[in-house]
């Protein structure tokens, strides 16, 4: 799901212009990038569950992925940006935060605990999309392709008339980081 998290923070541009795109970007993999410490220091792991890569890794992220982990991170993103771009910045960034455990809980196994550490042993959550790879490659895909059409038109309304060059540059190049994120996704 690498790529359609990037679908979520492109189409998010378009209805927060004044967030720097970079911002929704990190906001939208900021589990992931927590998980990268985890990962490195043996908390939290990776392993492969068959053949080929997309949707089969099962994934053990008992903290940065746990519902209150994400939480604890969407909070936290919140107050950040809240900080640095107001109130209804930080609303947004939040919003895109939780966005990743929210789109997680649809395609991953039951792998998710509700809290960190699976304190409780708590039945683990996910829907299991991942089972059916060309059902969740096809949901990947119109998160890319919805997130690649607002950012195109977010592209061209700011650039205006006497810059819609750039604007079209800026909505291409956009849609081929998505598409070729759905490539790294289906094909590593």
């Amino acid at each position: 799901m690498f790529a359609g998290h990037f679908g979520v923070a492109a189409a998010v541009k378009n209805k927060a212009p004044e967030l720097p795109l970079w911002s929704l970007l990190v906001s939208t993999q900021l589990l992931d990038i927590a998980f990268v410490p985890f990962n490195l220091a043996g908390i939290e792991s990776m392993e492969p569950i068959g053949e080929g890569g997309y949707a089969h890794m099962m994934i053990y992220a008992f903290y940065t992925h746990s519902f209150v982990g994400a939480l604890l991170l969407t909070i936290l993103a919140a107050c950040l940006a809240g900080v640095f771009w107001g109130k209804k910045s930080g609303t947004i960034i939040g919003a895109v935060v939780f966005s990743h455990w929210i789109l997680d809980l649809i395609v991953h196994r039951p792998d998710l605990p509700i809290l960190p550490g699976n304190a409780g042993n708590l039945p683990l959550l996910g829907f299991g999309l991942w089972e059916s790879v060309p059902l969740s490659i096809l949901i990947e895909f119109l998160l890319i392709a919805v997130g690649s059409f607002f950012y195109f038109k977010h592209a061209l309304q700011s650039s205006g008339p006497e810059r819609r060059g750039k604007g079209i540059a800026a909505g291409f190049i956009m849609t081929v980081f998505l598409f070729l994120s759905l490539a790294i996704d289906v094909f590593s």
